[in-house]
């Protein structure tokens, strides 16, 4: 039987690879240094064989490489303005602990590395949808230590004949993202402060837009492009999204109806480094692994808000 390592197994997409692959009986190991994976996102993985651990040390990355077939590398700072407020540990956890992994996945005989790439290496080009020849264009530490990390995948695929793919997420939402930090994406934000009755603040006018996708979505993607030909899909970079854009003042009306929330958002100066607009082109992921997205953003919304209300976060 294949054995599966994610990493970042205590995050928000990491568990849910991590619980989509017990839940079909594979063998997996999970590992995670909590700088912001939670502990309590184990609960339910328990068949799990689970490391705690950092992968910026290489002899950490080389023991839970032992033995394992694929990787889902989904370790990562994953803020912008974390990134931007300290670059260089943006960069010790986005490209060093990527490349100490692949390193260790070429010496331990590992088959094939599913790395989360972002979408934010396009950067705030005008042209939208964003397709994979564009050229990259980061404007932030985030944007850049992601990019270095897909061309380590690029090189080793190239070099080293290591199956990589980079899945270039856009903005994944869903159960189990953390609603607790100024850091953590705008939808967990919005669901928790909205059910408490809190204050919302928009960065900016809130006519910026975002290809939203729902984490089920995500795992989806993950799992096909673990299981592509490797003659189809190594060194390759694709989109991963819904193909589809709404504006943050559009997020704020649907999740208020969802929630019941009869507050009106307070608009704050736009955050360095984050983009205006953001809209994918998913033809390459339809072609190279069958994905094709199957839940709206509407009925995401809707489950979303139901696992924060069960959950009392």
């Amino acid at each position: 039987m294949a054995k599966y390592l994610v990493t970042g197994a205590a995050g928000f997409i990491g568990r849910s690879i991590a619980a989509a692959l017990i839940a079909r009986g594979d063998s997996v190991r999970g590992i995670d240094n909590f700088l912001s994976g939670k502990r309590q996102n184990l609960i339910g993985l328990e068949e799990m064989e689970f490391r705690e651990g950092d992968l910026r040390k290489y002899a950490t990355c080389a023991s839970v490489c032992r033995g394992v077939d694929t990787i889902f590398h989904e370790a990562a700072l994953v803020s912008v303005p974390q990134s931007v407020a300290d670059p260089i540990t943006a960069n010790a956890i986005c490209v060093d602990a990527t490349l100490n992994l692949l390193e260790a996945a070429r010496e331990t005989g590992v088959r094939r590395v599913v790395f989360a790439g972002s979408s934010a290496a396009y950067g705030d080009s005008e042209t939208l949808p964003k397709h994979e020849a564009m050229l990259p264009n980061p404007i932030s530490p985030y944007a850049s230590a992601k990019l270095a990390g897909e061309n380590y995948m690029r090189v080793y695929a190239r070099i080293y004949g290591l199956e990589t793919v980079v899945l270039r997420y856009f903005n994944v939402f869903g159960p189990y993202q953390d609603p607790t930090s100024h850091y953590s994406g705008v939808m967990a934000i919005f669901c928790r402060k909205m059910l408490a009755g809190e204050q919302i603040t928009i960065f900016g006018d809130g006519e910026q837009s975002r290809d939203f996708t729902y984490i089920e979505d995500v795992v989806l993607a993950n799992l096909l492009a673990a299981s592509a030909p490797a003659d189809k899909i190594a060194g390759q970079v694709m989109n991963l999204a819904t193909g589809g854009r709404v504006t943050l003042n559009e997020i704020f009306e649907t999740l208020s109806s969802l929630t019941g929330y009869k507050g009106t958002p307070e608009y704050a100066p736009p955050r360095s480094g984050d983009i205006r607009h953001s809209l994918a082109d998913i033809c390459l992921a339809r072609e190279l692994i069958g994905y094709q997205p199957t839940i709206d953003l509407q009925e995401g919304l809707r489950r979303t808000v139901a696992w924060y209300r069960a959950a009392g976060i």
